[in-house]
């Protein structure tokens, strides 16, 4: 009985496995209704698809890693979006792009600076900051929107979102980018490191002489960034930005992190992971697209990534009451 015990909590531990055994298995079912699936325009649509939740997934990643959790990367990007519209639209500022581009991603790190400084020097819990952020931040992009859709955006904007660099568009060059240095941050630094320990054991972090509240201003501002950059190789998909831009974003981003075997506990969980999970969420809506599943796809498409996140925590509470008790891996 233990062996067959052990045996489980070997496979449960294989997130990684797991992970590419569902998307294998997905990508078969698909191509079972149609074998257009597996064409080279879809499979690149699903790597752009996959592109701007692979950028945020990266930083909330770490802030999970640290113990923390941020719920607001919806809200923010919804803000950015808006922000980067009014500025660089010629129906309303008409200010030149890189200059529209630097204030979001200037913005995008300040708030997440302020999420960090309210959760680190204000000891508010990071779930009460960031859903008031969520809330607060929706808000204040309906005002600036009104409701209505900005359109007008600068043509080179768009051309280069659809033409790319070397034929591959810039969102999937952005999601290459931020995936190296993410990996390299974990692998191969000190802050990596420091991370994780400060997830693992609080105490332990502030004995061994870690800055609680270094380390977690910089995730929360690198997560701000990130999503700013989310929001520039997102938005010029379309010729308009929509005013319901990033609803439920944020819950697509935090499953995919949960998923990806990131403990929602804090210290353990790795990039691959992660990647994997966003792949697999992503794909959920062009394959319900794929089986012809009409309107209903989106209501099966959240109903569908709130189970997996539900299944994911139990089986992340099931590791971890094992490896308390001793189990051996």
């Amino acid at each position: 009985m233990n062996r067959h015990l052990n045996n489980l909590m070997m496979l449960l531990r294989q997130r990684e496995f797991c992970l590419l055994t569902l998307v294998g298995a997905t990508v078969a079912f698909a191509t079972a209704f149609d074998s257009a699936f597996l064409a080279f325009g879809n499979l690149r649509d699903i790597l752009v698809r996959c592109a701007p939740t692979a950028i945020v997934a990266c930083g909330v990643m770490l802030v999970v890693v640290t113990g923390e959790i941020d719920i607001s990367v919806g809200s923010l990007m919804a803000l950015l979006a808006a922000i980067l519209g009014v500025t660089i639209s010629t129906n309303e500022w008409a200010w030149p792009t890189w200059a529209g581009l630097l204030i979001v991603l200037t913005f995008g790190t300040a708030v997440g600076l302020l999420t960090g400084a309210l959760v680190t020097f204000g000891r508010v819990p990071s779930i009460i900051v960031t859903l008031g952020l969520l809330t607060a931040l929706r808000g204040i992009s309906t005002l600036i929107m009104g409701g209505e859709n900005i359109d007008r955006l600068p043509p080179g904007l768009e051309s280069l979102s659809k033409v790319g660099i070397l034929g591959v568009p810039i969102s999937i060059w952005a999601a290459a980018v931020t995936v190296a240095l993410t990996a390299a941050i974990i692998s191969w630094t000190p802050l990596g490191r420091r991370l994780y320990a400060l997830g693992s054991s609080l105490h332990s972090a502030r004995f061994a002489g870690l800055s609680e509240h270094r380390l977690k201003l910089f995730v929360f501002a690198y997560t701000g960034f990130l999503t700013a950059l989310a929001t520039i190789v997102d938005v010029p998909r379309l010729p308009k930005i929509e005013a319901g831009i990033g609803v439920g974003f944020e819950l697509l981003v935090v499953t995919c992190v949960v998923v990806g075997g990131v403990s929602i506990a804090g210290g353990r969980g790795r990039l691959a992971g992660v990647l994997l999970a966003v792949v697999l969420m992503t794909m959920i809506r062009p394959v319900l697209t794929f089986m012809d599943i009409g309107e209903a796809g989106e209501k099966w498409t959240k109903a569908i990534q709130g189970m997996f996140i539900l299944l994911a925590v139990l089986i992340d509470s099931i590791v971890s009451r094992q490896t308390r008790r001793g189990t051996p891996p």
